[in-house]
């Protein structure tokens, strides 16, 4: 018995209310095991990938891709009984199904029946499941039209005339929509995105009489000098919808077309292939987009406001030589025992923090507003604010306080890169306590910055130049640094702020004063 389970979409981390559907990773008619993923999804936090709960045949995709739903809004229907020969139990009744399964199949006869010369149904690819015309979507018959589509692409077409009985009606070639047109056919597949998006949309119901396309010029109406420009534009005549009179494409077509076309080149991150402006709407003369508020860049803006005008900031600044800290880097870079990992600058600013919070506990803590505490942490989750083309994250490496060096090394590498790929979970993004921001990667000597919701202090480590300096009684060219914590006035006085900073300061003048400390 054919058994229609609806999937609802899980809270993918902790407390949060709302998802975006990014990429179906399955199409209707696409068989699916238990735990196999099936659909890609964008939180508040990251990307997240979901697995199917049961094994089965999906014959429904409920939501379609760049929609924002929230928890628990069921958004793919798996059939978990494929074989069953009873009608199909899906939500609505059974009846209900029966019903409209006798009504379209009594309209389907009634359409053969008007037809001068029936044909067999046309066969569409869409967003990689099959669908035949005129079945109704997501419903048992299209997962048999899908079946008898894969079985006859396997065997070799029949030739010859039939053995017995009239004559056959001329076989109707399957259409693979995006590959050309079946003949006799006025219908374009609609654009949108790729990938099993298309299969959310329902199937073209079949008309008694086919309908005739508008005829179109195979070549675009233009006067010679619109085409000049037009290829000295590089725009395509044909791919524009003309405003002219007549269908005449004018100057200004061509000009507003390279307007948008530019914006979009602009709009593309160096070396990156996704537009970071891709979801936005591209105003006619190409000169605005607008890109709606949501997922990453949503929670980013909120959490920033709550901070700045909740915490009451106060930041302190300190200019520091780190000529040995760079020796040192350069030192663990040709030793064997760091091959596997990236040591940078950072590292040892990290670890220095991380001393810093040893030596000083008291500024590892969080302000609880409804209970009118000050909650103090006895575990070190370092956050490190990494930017990436979806907005800035904060994922955090737990329990950084009892790692050595070369395993501190390891964590940071592999929460950087995983964050830049937009993979990190919402789990390595929660229960934060201190945070460093690298604002020097991007030549920056430092800044003021804002503290991550739930935070005591935030470290800003600047760009380190090469400058003189009074070394020894002597001014001699040495490597220098900036360093900025800004941290909540309501739990950590000047004074604790300022030592705190002292102590990350003197940890990168001289790295052996770490082992005093450690």
């Amino acid at each position: 018995m054919p058994t229609y389970q609806q999937f609802p979409l899980p809270d993918a981390g902790e407390g949060l209310t709302e998802a975006e559907i990014v990429t179906w990773l399955v199409a209707v008619g696409d068989t699916v095991e238990v735990n196999q993923t099936i659909v890609e999804i964008e939180t508040a936090k990251s990307l997240v990938d979901l697995p199917s709960p049961w094994a089965g045949v999906v014959t429904r995709l409920l939501v379609e891709t760049g929609t924002t739903v929230d928890v628990g809004t069921p958004i793919i229907e798996i059939d978990t009984d494929p074989d069953g020969t009873a009608p199909a139990d899906r939500p609505g009744g059974a009846s209900d199904q029966r019903a409209s399964d006798e009504r379209a199949s009594d309209e389907r006869a009634s359409t053969r029946a008007d037809e001068p010369a029936p044909t067999t149904g046309a066969v569409r690819h869409v967003g990689g499941g099959l669908r035949r015309s005129g079945v109704e979507p997501g419903g048992a018959d299209e997962i048999e039209a899908a079946r008898e589509a894969r079985a006859a692409a396997s065997e070799p077409a029949a030739s010859g005339p039939a053995a017995s009985g009239p004559a056959a009606p001329e076989a109707r070639e399957s259409v693979l929509v995006g590959y050309g047109l079946a003949e006799g056919t006025g219908a374009r597949r609609a654009r949108g995105d790729a990938g099993a998006a298309s299969a959310v949309t329902p199937a073209v119901a079949p008309a008694a009489t086919p309908v005739a396309a508008p005829s179109r010029p195979t070549h675009a109406l233009a006067k010679p000098p619109v085409r000049k420009l037009a290829r000295e534009l590089g725009v395509d005549l044909d791919s524009l919808t003309p405003t002219g009179p007549g269908g005449i494409v004018t100057r200004e077509d061509v000009l507003a077309h390279a307007a948008q076309a530019e914006a979009r080149t602009l709009a593309t991150y160096p070396g990156d292939d996704q537009p970071w402006l891709a979801s936005g709407t591209v105003s006619s003369d190409g000169r605005q987009t607008r890109v709606p508020v949501k997922s990453v860049r949503k929670r980013t803006a909120e959490a920033m406001v709550t901070s700045a005008f909740t915490a009451p900031h106060v930041t302190v600044f300190h200019t520091v030589d780190v000529t040995r800290t760079m020796k040192l880097v350069e030192k663990l870079r040709g030793d064997k025992e760091f091959a596997d990992v990236r040591v940078t600058p950072l590292l040892i600013a990290a670890k220095a923090l991380l001393l810093a919070v040893r030596r000083h506990p008291e500024i590892n803590a969080s302000w609880d507003e409804d209970s009118r505490e000050i909650v103090y942490k006895h575990y070190v989750n370092l956050g490190i604010a990494a930017a990436t083309p979806r907005g800035l994250v904060v994922p955090n490496v737990k329990d950084a306080h009892r790692l050595g060096l070369h395993e501190l090394a390891a964590a940071l590498g592999e929460l950087t890169s995983t964050a830049r790929a937009g993979r990190t979970s919402p789990a390595d993004m929660t229960d934060g306590t201190i945070t460093i921001t690298n604002v020097g990667v991007f030549g920056i000597d430092t800044g003021t910055p804002i503290l991550n919701p739930g935070e005591a202090a935030i470290l800003a480590f600047g760009a380190i130049r090469e400058q003189p300096w009074v070394h020894k009684g002597k001014i001699k060219v040495r490597s220098v640094t900036q360093l900025a914590l800004s941290f909540d006035h309501r739990l950590v006085d000047g004074e604790l702020g300022s030592r705190v900073l002292a102590d990350v300061a003197s940890v990168l003048a001289d790295p052996a004063q770490g082992l005093v400390w450690g």
